[in-house]
């Protein structure tokens, strides 16, 4: 009787789960990337600086407010394309890019983003927890149907 109800109980949790997990990925996608490219609008992004010192080391020639008034309206061009179902591909297009700029100052800023060995700074560790949106975004991926002939 006891194991009766745990797999009942069991498969009506997963299936609640199951029914809330894309809508849920679709919302925090939404959120973060509209939400911090409309930040980037305002200029009141905390991540402007980092995107300020990147810009001045890989296109100096792109004036910053320019450039983060782009920056911030592909954010939220994201953002709104994983909340609206059939746009997924068009956002993880766009999320593609972004996530490989996004590591840049690995690269060409590693004085920001590491205080020591293996030991991230703030900066640091906001760019690496891009991992868990780049494994959301796969997720989402992973569940579209295949694009059919004509």
């Amino acid at each position: 009787m006891k194991d009766d109800f745990i797999v009942v109980f069991d498969k009506t949790v997963l299936k609640m789960v199951r029914s809330l997990a894309v809508p849920m990925e679709r919302i925090a996608l939404f959120i973060v990337f509209f939400w911090f490219g409309f930040l980037k609008l305002l200029d009141v992004s905390p991540a402007n600086p980092l995107v300020a010192d990147l810009l001045m080391r890989t296109m100096p020639f792109w004036e910053f407010k320019s450039f983060v008034v782009f920056l911030g309206l592909w954010e939220m061009l994201i953002g709104i394309a994983f909340l609206i179902k059939g746009w997924e591909r068009l956002a993880i297009a766009l999320l593609a890019p972004h996530m490989v700029t996004t590591v840049m100052p690995f690269v060409f800023l590693p004085g920001v983003v590491w205080q020591g060995f293996f030991i991230p700074t703030l900066e640091g560790q906001y760019i690496i927890k891009n991992i868990v949106i780049a494994a959301l975004a796969l997720g989402l991926a992973a569940r579209l149907q295949p694009l059919q002939k004509g």
